[in-house]
């Protein structure tokens, strides 16, 4: 299993409970407020209000700021931004692969943070395309162990499309197309398993192998892109061993 899905995994819990929070949750919140506004506020009807709905529950962000944005979203109060998704493509340490994903109101402010990160924390920018090539769009459930065995997990979500499940640590990653998490998480949901979230992800296809030196800078540059309020999500495809995690942990 790559390394940096247990990384990523272990960084977003402790996200929660650090100075990060707010951050964490205004992006939440963000993805509420837009899968309202393009697909509908009836999270029956609107799978991705509901999977964005449902991961910020998870991740404790209060139910007024909840509704607030769902209402902004579809309507029922005024105000919120117009958002669009920019993806950025780019290189870090050691020749690593980054897609940056944006969600913003602002295309000028979103493009020179991402390039002031990238340039001051040894990433380079790289044109559409030239990165993007080495991730698929994949759908991915995040469940927490709570005793469950990986074939427990298998059998509820096989006959629903789903392709493998990884072992994380704390909890499983179940990987199916982007077609098919919706179907996977009912899947969990019809088998009475609780999980922590669903979401269309890039993964790559193609890992590189870090050392401790080069993971530490990459995690930095990471952090530098996902500290500014456009950035959504950062992908890479950087593979890191349980001995440099355990150092890094250290």
């Amino acid at each position: 299993m790559s390394g940096h899905s247990k990384w990523a995994t272990t960084k977003h819990k402790k996200a929660v409970v650090d100075a990060k929070r707010s951050k964490l949750f205004a992006k939440l919140i963000k993805n509420i407020e837009v899968a309202a506004r393009t697909g509908g506020g009836d999270p029956d009807a609107n799978p991705t209000l509901y999977d964005a709905i449902y991961k910020a529950k998870k991740n404790s962000v209060p139910n007024d700021n909840i509704d607030r944005a769902h209402k902004r979203g579809s309507g029922v109060e005024a105000g919120g931004a117009e958002y669009q998704t920019i993806m950025y493509e780019g290189y870090g340490p050691n020749g690593v692969a980054v897609l940056i994903e944006c969600l913003t109101d602002n295309r000028n402010r979103a493009a020179s943070d991402v390039r002031v990160a990238m340039t001051r924390n040894g990433g380079s920018m790289a044109d559409p395309g030239s990165v993007s090539y080495l991730f698929s769009r994949k759908g991915v459930v995040i469940v927490g162990k709570n005793g469950l065995s990986e074939d427990d997990i298998l059998m509820a979500v096989l006959e629903a499309g789903a392709e493998e499940v990884n072992d994380l640590g704390e909890s499983y990653e179940v990987v199916s197309a982007a077609g098919d998490v919706v179907a996977v998480r009912t899947a969990l949901q019809e088998a009475g398993i609780d999980y922590e979230s669903a979401d269309t992800s890039f993964l790559p296809s193609l890992h590189v192998e870090v050392d401790e030196d080069t993971a530490r800078k990459v995690f930095k540059l990471i952090d530098a892109l996902e500290d500014s309020d456009d950035v959504q999500n950062v992908f890479s495809n950087f593979d890191i061993s349980d001995e440099v995690l355990a150092a890094l942990d250290a």
